[in-house]
């Protein structure tokens, strides 16, 4: 070995034991001054380890760092990737979509029934989904065909110009949708509907047909908690007493729910593995969606009556149930 190799060899040496003296971070190959500083603050450098250590962060904190609020809202950031499409959607059953067939006339009855200002739009089934119309769309499209005078100041509306026999098919107010299946991470939809512009995804099964809806307020809400306009009302208890053994139930009630209020056993009816909530069960039972005014009682439901308060032709939504004298006595 040369001399001139030696010196340079032994200064390096002397170099790195100086550095290390002064307590200077180890330098490895390939690793970036963040990952030196990470590894002397102690944090790991996994994805999934960096959450953690920002949420122990967030705990540690307290209410002098963040508020409650900031600490829920950031958590629920750092678990989006985790959430699924089919963990935010609404289910098939409770979509309300609009035929393209219809008149104008009816488009506007079912906005003004539902409160929504999005309606997906399908021919025949909701499995043949066309797109979704927007109420302002359809409110433009009116305002057009009323409108008399092409000046601002002197222009008006005269709102019998307005045809509202004319199919929804035939205005061009049908606007695309996303379709997206259920297992896709609900932070990958909210960035395609950023990208395209379109703030509705209808959730579509195996087999192509359609399983939910997803909107753009959905997703937001699984971060900033549940956003009520002046049009939301506050929906009474699922399961509501209204006299001895009987009650009136929200459709959409979860069956262990009910039984718990009734003190009645669903065990033994034999359920479908995807019923889950007391209309389920009885549109599964009757086969069909039974009619508003009628009473529906089934042998695999000893001692229980089920009263149609509410319903639609796709749906049930309110339901009286009683118990009879036999199922609500005491047990001898």
């Amino acid at each position: 070995m040369s001399d001139a190799h030696s010196q340079s060899t032994g200064a390096a040496g002397g170099e790195a034991r100086a550095s290390e003296a002064r307590g200077d971070l180890p330098s490895r190959s390939g690793e970036s001054w963040l990952d030196r500083l990470r590894a002397a603050m102690g944090w790991k450098t996994s994805a999934a380890d960096l959450r953690e250590n920002i949420e122990t962060a967030l705990e540690e904190a307290g209410e002098g760092g963040f508020s409650t609020e900031e600490r829920e809202m950031i958590r629920n950031i750092l678990h989006l990737a985790e959430t699924r499409v089919d963990d935010v959607m609404v289910a098939r059953a409770e979509i309300e979509g609009i035929d393209e067939d219809v008149t104008l006339e009816r488009v506007l009855l079912a906005f003004m029934t539902s409160g929504h200002s999005r309606m997906p739009v399908y021919r025949e089934s909701l499995d043949e989904a066309m797109g979704m119309v927007h109420i302002r769309d359809l409110m433009t499209h009116l305002a057009r065909s009323a409108r008399v005078g092409d000046e601002p100041e002197t222009s008006h509306l005269d709102l019998s110009r307005a045809d509202l026999s004319v199919r929804l098919a035939e205005t061009g107010l049908v606007r695309p949708v996303l379709f997206v299946p259920g297992s896709m991470p609900a932070s990958d939809l909210l960035a395609r509907m950023q990208a395209n512009r379109i703030q509705m995804a209808l959730v579509i099964d195996e087999f192509g047909g359609v399983d939910g809806l997803v909107s753009m307020e959905d997703i937001v809400e699984t971060v900033v908690g549940d956003i009520e306009d002046e049009h939301d009302e506050n929906e009474p208890a699922d399961v509501v007493a209204s006299g001895p053994d009987l009650w009136i139930a929200d459709a959409r009630a979860e069956l262990d729910e009910v039984a718990e209020a009734l003190d009645y056993d669903f065990s033994g009816v034999g359920l479908d593995e995807d019923v889950e909530t007391i209309g389920g069960l009885v549109v599964s039972l009757a086969g069909r969606v039974p009619a508003i005014g009628e009473i529906f009682a089934s042998d695999r439901l000893p001692d229980l009556a089920v009263e149609i308060l509410e319903a639609d032709s796709r749906r049930l939504k309110r339901l009286g149930l009683r118990r009879t004298a036999a199922s609500s006595a005491e047990p001898t």
